[in-house]
C-alpha cells in the first residue's frame, strides 16, 4: 500500500498484479509505503474502509482516492502458479512440487479452493462489505493507469520489470479453462467492468 498524502490518493497492492514493480517505481514518491508484511502490503478494500480510511479522513479532514489494479482472472491464476513454482525453489518442502497448472487450477475451482490454496479472488479484494476501489484499472492496459499516476503525481513515472516469474506451461484445455472461468465468475464479472 502506498499513501500520497499531498495528493489524497492511496495505492492498494493487489497480488500479482503488478504491486512490487509500481512501489519499486513510487515508494520515494509516496509519504507512506507499507510493504511488510505481505498482510498490511496487500490491504483490501474492506479493511482499509474499516482501519486505514478513517484515520486518514480524519488527519486530512478529507477523504483518499483509492486505486488498484486488477489482472485478466485467467491470467492472474497463472501469475499465482508461476510464483508458486518459484518460492517452491526456494522451498524443496513446499508443496508444489509436481503440480500442473491444470491441476492447480483445479483445486482453485474446487469447493473450497480459494482458501486451501490461500490465494482469495480479485474480486473481493477489490469490492466488499459495500466498498469498492474508487478507481481499478486493467493490468493489461497499464499505460492508462501510468498517465493517471503522471497527471496525480506531476512527474514521469517509469514501471520497472520486477518480480518476474519463470516461463513454465499454464496451459489448459477448453474444458479446464471453462470450469475455471465458472469459479472465477466474480472476477470476469468485476474484470469486464474496467476500461
Amino acid at each position: 500500500m502506498l499513501i500520497f498524502w499531498d495528493q489524497r490518493l492511496v495505492f492498494l497492492a493487489t497480488p500479482k498484479a503488478g504491486s512490487t514493480a509500481i512501489a519499486m517505481a513510487l515508494e520515494s514518491l509516496a509519504t507512506t509505503s507499507i510493504q511488510r508484511p505481505a498482510l498490511m502490503k496487500h490491504t483490501d478494500i474492506a479493511t482499509f474502509h474499516r482501519h486505514v480510511g478513517p484515520w486518514l479522513r480524519a488527519q486530512a479532514g478529507e477523504s483518499f482516492t483509492t486505486i488498484a489494479l486488477m489482472r485478466e482472472p485467467v491470467e492472474w491464476l497463472r501469475s499465482w502458479y508461476r510464483f508458486r513454482l518459484r518460492d517452491d525453489m526456494d522451498d524443496p518442502l513446499h508443496h508444489m512440487d509436481g503440480v500442473s497448472f491444470a491441476s492447480f487450477a483445479g483445486a482453485y475451482a474446487a469447493k473450497g479452493g480459494q482458501e486451501s490454496l490461500g490465494i482469495g479472488n480479485q474480486a473481493e479484494f477489490l469490492r466488499r462489505d459495500g466498498h469498492i476501489v474508487d478507481r481499478i484499472f486493467r493490468y493489461e492496459n497499464i499505460g492508462s493507469f501510468v498517465e493517471f499516476l503522471e497527471d496525480r503525481l506531476d512527474c514521469a513515472v517509469e514501471l520497472p520489470r520486477a518480480n518476474v516469474p519463470p516461463a513454465v506451461d499454464v496451459e489448459l484445455s477448453a474444458e479446464q479453462e471453462q470450469e475455471l472461468r465458472v469459479a472465477m465468475q466474480a472476477d470476469l464479472d468485476l474484470y469486464a467492468t474496467l476500461d
